[in-house]
């Protein structure tokens, strides 16, 4: 059996960052031994003999910690693998640490709501693995029967929308479906993880009348572009359902939501539509009018009504599935997800993004929709207000919603933030933006507390903690070696997903994953690049916590 073992004077175990001695087997994939608050001096010293080590490596003053476990990325594979696939996207996820992701329910077609699509999926990423790789199945308003047999097939959980998700084959549900599923799947070992956006009521044209709505545009308007619009403009854009769609296909705002000219820019449709003088004369390639498309309030009530469906389903059963709020982005919801998780006593849980926790919409220059994003980056307080919520508990795992597209549906040549794809591309990116923005705060953030949100508690999320998120003896041997301290530029050029295109382009990191194992074997070095064999594995064993 091939035994080795790495050592550092920094290992992140129980914790602590320790001096640490990790034997593995690359033949089982696992943990052997761990020898704590010791480098152990050489591959002669008799433990290491009688474990069989027969090669052994000290990685000082480099950090040995787990692989990053991201619960949220969207590799798009099979039906639109122009935009990403497993194989980049594994890639660029090794590179930067990440040794499990959970692959996302729709943007593949089909998506992941049946059996029979998650076959279709499996054949897809065959041979195309650089990390290992777990499914969410999706919540669409046709497939409760699915449910269960996809529970017994091994996703870790389901995902739906409570608005429109832009694409066609994966609608969004309703609160009678919610309340079904969470009935179904009441005895389950699984979760129920949402899209947390709710558009205001439509009684008229898709319109409400803003008179109705409650909106806080403060934000909005103290932004470029945003301190000439009027309420009733901010209130229109909201209120409109041109606007929408989670992610509008460039030129096609809503396009499965309206039938409207798509040759007409999504301004002009909302002012005919709402009657608001002036809406047509807005400057879509600034950050505001996008901004205002996208309220808190749009968070809030969908959180609130989960918060009502989980009440009322707890009412009915003994136990009742974990409820999963994604890309949380308003500290507006933060009062309302503390009082139902302490008040309330509820199940329901949140992530954030790392482009949450990194951008606010005051610096987002006009133009740049690679920062477009739904929900939407918001401003400099709340940006913060979600690195505190972290480190209360509130929010309880960062991910990176790696939501690519190609530059075309990024729309960058009109620059119109409003007819631009959302989405975001980080995969791998995480650890170094982490390391970076959390050396800003104040106490700054630790590498400790960085690997209990994207390494230990995104295991526990999907339910893998039994074997990925720890550097324990019998899990996988899924490990980083990091250089703490050392800064690079990124850069369209230098980073291994399809499309060119992040957010991050020339920004500084600090923090390079030097080398990456999967279960024992290297499958991503700074210097040499990727193993030129896919070691990845689909992972289908049906949750046992």
């Amino acid at each position: 059996m091939p035994v080795k073992a790495i050592a550092s004077s920094r290992v992140a175990i129980n914790g602590r960052l320790i001096a640490a001695t990790i034997v593995y087997s690359t033949a089982s994939g696992k943990i052997v031994e761990i020898f704590e608050n010791e480098v152990v001096h050489s591959v002669g010293d008799p433990r290491l003999q009688r474990l069989n080590v027969t090669q052994y490596e000290i990685v000082s003053p480099h950090v040995i910690m787990p692989g990053l476990v991201d619960s949220h990325v969207h590799l798009n594979e099979p039906g639109r693998t122009e935009w990403e696939g497993f194989a980049t996207g594994t890639r660029a996820a090794a590179s930067g640490g990440v040794t499990t992701l959970v692959d996302m329910p729709l943007n593949a077609i089909p998506p992941t709501t049946t059996v029979e699509h998650l076959d279709v999926k499996l054949a897809a990423a065959r041979d195309q693995l650089w990390c290992d790789v777990a499914f969410w199945g999706g919540l669409v308003p046709t497939n409760l029967d699915q449910l269960l047999p996809l529970v017994r097939r091994g996703v870790r959980g389901f995902k739906g929308f409570l608005m429109d998700s832009g694409v066609d084959e994966f609608p969004q549900i309703d609160e009678n479906y919610i309340m079904n599923a969470l009935d179904v799947l009441q005895k389950e070992k699984t979760m129920l993880l949402f899209h947390a956006e709710q558009c205001p009521p439509s009684p008229d044209h898709g319109l409400t009348d803003p008179s109705h709505t409650d909106y806080n545009f403060d934000h909005v308007r103290a932004l470029e572009g945003g301190e000439h619009l009027a309420p009733s403009q901010v209130s229109a854009l909201a209120a409109s359902k041109v606007s929408a769609s989670v992610e509008p296909r460039a030129g096609e705002p809503s396009h499965f939501v309206h039938s409207h000219n798509p040759c007409e820019s999504a301004l002009k449709t909302i002012a005919k539509e709402s009657e608001v003088e002036g809406l047509d004369r807005i400057d879509p390639t600034t950050y505001a009018p996008f901004l205002a498309s996208r309220p808190d309030e749009f968070e809030t009530s969908a959180i609130q009504l989960l918060i009502s469906c989980m009440t009322k389903s707890i009412r009915s059963y003994k136990r009742i599935p974990d409820v999963h709020i994604a890309h949380l982005s308003t500290q507006e919801a933060l009062p309302i997800l503390k009082h139902a998780q302490i008040d309330l006593g509820l199940p329901i849980s949140a992530e954030t993004c790392f482009h949450y926790l990194t951008f606010a919409a005051e610096n987002i220059p006009a133009k740049a929709t690679q920062y477009k994003c739904c929900p939407p980056i918001r401003n400099e307080d709340n940006r913060i207000a979600l690195w505190n919520a972290l480190r209360d508990g509130t929010i309880k795992t960062v991910v990176s919603d790696h939501s690519p597209c190609t530059p075309e549906l990024k729309n960058l040549a009109e620059g119109d933030f409003l007819t631009a794809w959302g989405g975001i591309s980080s995969v791998g990116l995480g650890l170094s933006i982490m390391i970076t923005e959390g050396a800003e705060m104040n106490p700054p953030v630790s590498l400790i507390e960085i690997i209990k949100w994207c390494c230990e508690n995104t295991a526990k999320q999907v339910g893998l903690h039994d074997v990925k998120g720890f550097l324990r003896v019998g899990y996988d041997a899924d490990f980083v070696v990091l250089d703490q301290h050392r800064k690079r530029i990124i850069s369209d050029g230098n980073i291994f997903y399809k499309n060119k295109l992040t957010a991050y382009d020339g920004r500084e990191l600090r923090g390079q994953v030097v080398a990456t194992y999967l279960r024992g074997n290297i499958v991503f070095d700074v210097e040499s690049g990727h193993s030129t064999i896919p070691l990845g594995c689909t992972l289908l064993e049906p949750r046992r916590i």
